[in-house]
């Protein structure tokens, strides 16, 4: 008897409790006039980091000849990024790939003529002023396959801090003016929402020579990079 008591108080529990749960918050209603302002901050830095792409393509009768003379070469190309010394952990394999090589021709079914093998490393290189003179060095021990570099920033956190004080400033002001421009003024920001972050990198062409020569040694400038945050502010006007 004493569970069924206790079951019937829990089921009355439960219906008193439910219409409290059912309610919502009233809605707020704004005094004012609501205004939202899209706004990008800005700040300049100078990249501290290049990052490239760079590998040896081989080419062979067969398939383990192409990786075998393919593998040779990529040990010097990973001996002399050692010796200039790049950090094992600023040094990773992108892509390692072996293709056969057709010959077509008219009315015949492509027939296999030998194997082109190819491996590449991406390098992040700390001091962009060194990385030219690596780059040539790679050459010389056998890659003949590079892009890049892509110049960024190794630490873009304070510069980004930079461009969003700068971009709230900018929507500030431009709600300024057009709360001016209606005879009214700001009252006080609603919400505050981030839309891109850029620290972009920035690409430069770079071609592999097949042989060091007494030639300029590549360089590469780091130029500036603009950091860029975007924000959207809604204010309140009266």
């Amino acid at each position: 008897m004493r569970l069924i008591t206790t079951a019937a108080v829990l089921t009355l529990a439960s219906l008193a409790i439910t219409p409290a749960l059912a309610q919502t918050a009233p809605a707020i209603v704004l005094d004012g006039t609501v205004l939202d302002v899209s706004a990008t901050g800005k700040t300049t830095r100078v990249p501290d980091v290049a990052t490239i792409r760079a590998g040896v393509v081989t080419q062979g009768t067969t398939a383990a000849q192409a990786l075998a003379d393919n593998a040779q070469r990529m040990a010097g190309v990973l001996a002399a990024l050692n010796a200039a010394g790049v950090q094992p952990r600023d040094i990773a394999t992108s892509n390692v790939s072996l293709q056969p090589q057709y010959r077509y021709e008219n009315n015949q079914a492509p027939a296999i003529t030998g194997y082109q093998a190819s491996n590449n490393v991406s390098v992040r290189f700390r001091d962009v002023a060194k990385s030219g003179a690596i780059l040539d060095a790679l050459v010389a021990q056998g890659a003949n396959q590079i892009d890049g570099p892509n110049l960024s920033l190794d630490q873009p956190d304070a510069a980004l801090d930079e461009a969003r004080v700068d971009a709230v400033r900018r929507a500030r002001a431009r709600a300024e003016l057009y709360a001016r421009a209606a005879g009214l003024s700001v009252v006080r920001i609603l919400s505050i929402s981030e839309g891109g972050m850029a620290p972009p990198p920035m690409p430069i062409a770079f071609m592999a020579r097949d042989k060091v020569q007494a030639v300029p040694a590549t360089s590469i400038e780091a130029g500036e990079t603009d950091v860029t945050v975007t924000v959207a502010v809604r204010f309140l006007l009266k």
